[in-house]
């Protein structure tokens, strides 16, 4: 049996998708890391129902499974593929996963899980601020920008040749 660790980080995070605003992995993707059967792990799963409530599983609906298969080119259901709607675990779902699934490699890839999560909220965090001082920067560019353009104005009209000193006169005219 191949150790948890072997399995790459990014490998992990590229089986965490975003459905109704929370990153949730796959039934069939868990069981694949776990390497258990996909209907083992639901059994499993539905033995348990008590411990999963919806905020930590549900089952995808017909539109997210179409998208899904439009995405990652998946089979259809009537060609060998998924008969049933999968389950998406979110972050307390997969832990609790861990309760459930009770060998020593479902702990430690739950582990390995649980920190890719934590890894994702803590990168979605970071660009969160990195956008809004791009916000600040882009804002404070447009105000400099509008004191810029009176500054440039204002040169302008000073490279402007002056008025012509023929037209105007200073001082008293000799009669002629």
């Amino acid at each position: 049996m191949a150790s948890p660790q072997i399995i790459p980080e990014e490998l992990i995070e590229r089986k965490i998708y975003l459905m109704r605003g929370c990153k949730v992995m796959l039934d069939s993707d868990l069981a694949a890391l776990y390497q258990v059967p996909t209907k083992a792990l639901n059994q499993a799963v539905r033995r348990n129902l008590e411990r999963f409530p919806e905020d930590f599983m549900f089952r995808l609906t017909e539109t997210e499974m179409a998208k899904l298969r439009s995405l990652f080119v998946t089979s259809s259901a009537g060609h060998g593929g998924r008969r049933y709607l999968p389950y998406a675990f979110t972050e307390h779902g997969v832990a609790m996963l861990s309760s459930v699934l009770s060998s020593k490699r479902a702990v430690a890839l739950n582990i390995l899980i649980i920190r890719a999560f934590v890894r994702l909220r803590e990168y979605i965090n970071t660009h969160k601020d990195l956008a809004r001082k791009l916000e600040d920067v882009e804002r404070t560019q447009q105000e400099h920008g509008a004191h810029i353009q009176q500054i440039y104005d204002c040169i302008q009209r000073l490279l402007e040749p002056a008025p012509d000193a023929s037209k105007r006169r200073i001082g008293f005219a000799a009669p002629e």
